[in-house]
């Protein structure tokens, strides 16, 4: 059963900015990566389910409920970490997530303190004073205290150091085995790659593709650099008929694609000092799944902030 219902949702800021049909669903029980570089769309398609802004054409709907018409009781039993935070600055943590609490109608804190617990937050200081990771905690915090069986989460691990990051992934992993539904907007593929099963990719404000993780994976180029021992073995080694970049003194850049085992047996042949793998990006992770077409008439270069009313990341 889809939990999340995207249809033909469009929301055009005129000059090639906004979405455009944009159509994906979320299954109970599934976490759902949604990626995009900065500037995509992602946020501005968030906004749309939370009930923030009103479609110009198209529907979204959670549980079968109208996003906008039904905002009031979906936010009762949905979490959400905005693409940018907003607290009332003059509170400080523990105040706001008291507030927050009341605000919902709980009895108590729910599962407040545990967060809290986990993820070192000190909830005690003035939000005004708190640093971008600080904060990011406390919407965390706000975000599952309540125990909600649908999360939205924009960008979850912005300004999270890579420890924080490590504990936000396990405590998706927990949230998905108890069969919460996730929907997880990131630019970043190794962070989907650790949580969600299926992912949409949306370039432009054009959702591209809808895929699951292990085909994303399977068609991915991995980038390496081998230092050898000297000079000489590493241009016999570019000689080798692979993907190489030219000879860096010892060191050279090779690109495999799927012929891993390979690569390493020939490998073995030489004197290697170092192997390390070279991170991509989602826009070369893209150009590499689907090439260089782009939507008609669609700019690669979003901006990432379209102006006043204009799209968000």
């Amino acid at each position: 059963m889809n939990v999340i219902e995207i249809k033909d949702l469009t929301r055009d800021y005129g000059s090639g900015r906004g979405i455009f049909d944009v159509n994906f669903s979320v299954r109970r029980g599934e976490c759902f990566g949604f990626l995009g570089p900065n500037g995509a769309g992602k946020t501005t398609t968030l906004r749309h389910l939370m009930g923030f802004i009103n479609p110009r054409s198209g529907i979204c709907t959670v549980n079968g409920m109208d996003c906008r018409k039904d905002s009031a009781k979906i936010q009762s039993f949905l979490g959400y970490i905005p693409g940018e935070t907003a607290f009332i600055d003059s509170m400080s943590g523990m105040e706001f997530i008291k507030f927050l609490s009341a605000y919902r109608g709980m009895h108590d804190l729910g599962k407040a303190p545990e967060l809290i617990r986990r993820f070192d937050l000190d909830p005690h200081g003035k939000i005004r004073k708190m640093s971008k990771g600080m904060k990011q905690k406390i919407a965390i915090v706000c975000a599952f205290m309540h125990d909600p069986e649908v999360l939205i989460l924009d960008e979850p691990t912005s300004g999270l150091d890579p420890l924080m990051q490590n504990r936000f992934i396990d405590l998706i992993a927990e949230e998905k085995n108890r069969g919460k539904t996730i929907l997880m907007s990131s630019h970043m593929f190794e962070e989907v790659e650790r949580t969600c099963g299926r992912v949409g990719i949306i370039r432009s404000g054009h959702l591209v593709a809808v895929d699951e993780i292990s085909a994303l994976k399977e068609s991915q180029l991995k980038r390496y650099v081998v230092t050898f021992d000297n000079e000489k073995s590493a241009g016999r080694f570019a000689s080798e008929g692979l993907m190489t970049d030219p000879p860096d003194g010892c060191r050279i850049s090779v690109t495999v694609r799927n012929d891993l085992t390979g690569f390493l047996q020939l490998l073995a042949k030489y004197p290697v000092k170092d192997l390390s793998q070279i991170n991509q990006s989602l826009e070369e992770i893209f150009l590499q799944y689907y090439g260089e077409e782009t939507p008609q008439n669609i700019s690669v270069d979003t901006p990432e902030k379209a102006g006043k009313g204009g799209m968000e990341q």
